[in-house]
């Protein structure tokens, strides 16, 4: 598995395919392999296609895992993602993130609009705005001394899934601390490549797509039906409706 250093930290990722760049940008406590590979998405695009590159973002599957919160600033996050397409020599990708990784998106796109051709925003609508919290009952179950010991529902799903996939639980409570920044209205209508926002309608986490689509100059909505945040990842839905809005752009 490829690795290179991004300001310090050391970045995994993958790059698989040939053709058009896409960069998956995956969500917290999971990894390229878990929110990418798993699903299906490196396949269907790859076979689509299209060049796949991902990454495990700092924290999280085989990246470096700093335990400063500081170091998990959305913004920071998304200079790992700027330094891959640098690393790879891709001047220009479609970006799809999803949940945190929507958000990192975001940011990416903000603060290097050449850099992103279009964006999906997978498992995040209009709480890249107003919010995903509560999050302290997330941080509180990372740092419980056992799963068995969270009495949150939220913070013990979050927890048990972060096990499951190995996580380094001190590295992920500090993400949670510092990497659910919002945007402003404002600032999401300064993004101005196209851009698709795919929710599942289960999804009590991520806010209404359609919100933020209409927020976004050239946004729209997917809904996911009958998904919740967890689910929605790898919905035959969700990709049909990716592969056709990439298609679209061109």
């Amino acid at each position: 598995m490829p690795h290179f250093a991004s300001d310090g930290v050391d970045i995994a990722y993958l790059d698989e395919g040939e053709g058009a760049p896409i960069l998956l940008i995956h969500g917290f406590a999971s990894s390229k392999t878990i929110n990418w590979v798993g699903p299906g998405w490196v396949d269907t695009l790859t076979r689509a296609g299209r060049r796949v590159v991902a990454l495990d973002n700092r924290g999280h599957g085989k990246s470096g895992k700093p335990h400063d919160p500081e170091a998990y600033r959305p913004h920071v996050m998304a200079e790992d993602a700027r330094r891959l397409l640098d690393h790879l020599g891709i001047a220009r990708a479609d970006v799809m993130g999803y949940s945190m990784g929507a958000r990192i998106t975001a940011f990416l796109a903000l603060a290097h609009p050449d850099r992103v051709r279009c964006a999906v925003f997978g498992g995040l609508g209009r709480g890249l705005v107003d919010g995903t919290g509560p999050w302290e009952p997330i941080v509180a179950a990372l740092e419980a001394p056992s799963a068995d010991d969270v009495q949150h529902q939220t913070g013990r799903m979050f927890r048990r899934f972060a096990e499951q996939g190995g996580g380094d639980l001190v590295a992920l409570a500090a993400c949670m601390r510092a990497s659910r920044e919002t945007l402003t209205e404002a600032d999401v209508g300064r993004i101005a490549c196209p851009a698709l926002v795919a929710v599942g309608t289960r999804d009590v986490i991520a806010g209404s797509p359609e919100g933020l689509a209409a927020l976004l100059p050239h946004g729209r909505a997917l809904a996911i039906p009958n998904r919740d945040h967890m689910l929605a990842v790898g919905d035959k839905v969700y990709k049909e409706g990716v592969l056709a809005f990439l298609s679209e752009i061109g």
